[in-house]
């Protein structure tokens, strides 16, 4: 299970990194590409966790619903503090902060007693830090493919460069 869950993660991630040219690269609001870091998160926490595939079958389904409504408190709290009410004062405004954090730390008091069902405190505990490191993998790799993108152009640059000082 672990072997077979690590080579979908990796074959997910190299295709996404290397399967594109670089001239046609989709924004990271393409539906394939989400789908694809989607399915390495599964693949990856599922074998950080050493979920079970009973465990899985029922822990997935939980985590996503808690997943997308996390998301939505945090969008809402991104949102307020871009574009405060009009008339709040500073002190409202990290009122209504401290609110869509309790809002988010009741929403994952809920989702833990949830998940407690379903997969031990041990892994539960171990959650955050397997999402922490798949995120700074995901990061770690978009920065590796600007820079190598950033190298190709510097190079396609200084291509150019001596093509027009051979011309003249």
């Amino acid at each position: 299970m672990k072997a077979i869950a690590k080579i979908i993660f990796l074959s997910l991630m190299t295709i996404s990194a290397f399967a594109q040219d670089d001239d046609d690269l989709p924004p990271p609001q393409d539906k394939k590409v989400r789908d694809k870091i989607e399915a390495a998160r599964i693949a990856y926490i599922t074998d950080q966790l050493q979920l079970t595939p009973q465990e899985a079958e029922k822990f997935w389904p939980i985590y996503r619903e808690f997943a997308e409504r996390r998301r939505e408190i945090r969008q809402q709290l991104r949102d307020a503090s871009k574009n405060p009410t009009p008339g709040q004062s500073d002190q409202e405004a990290v009122e209504q902060q401290f609110k869509a954090k309790q809002k988010e730390l009741d929403l994952e008091k809920d989702y833990s007693g949830r998940l407690l069902k379903v997969i031990s405190a041990q892994k539960l505990r171990s959650l955050p830090q397997a999402e922490r490191r798949f995120r700074q993998m995901i990061l770690d790799q978009v920065q590796r493919r600007q820079m190598q993108q950033e190298r190709q152009q510097n190079l396609r640059e200084r291509t150019q460069q001596q093509l027009q000082k051979r011309n003249n």
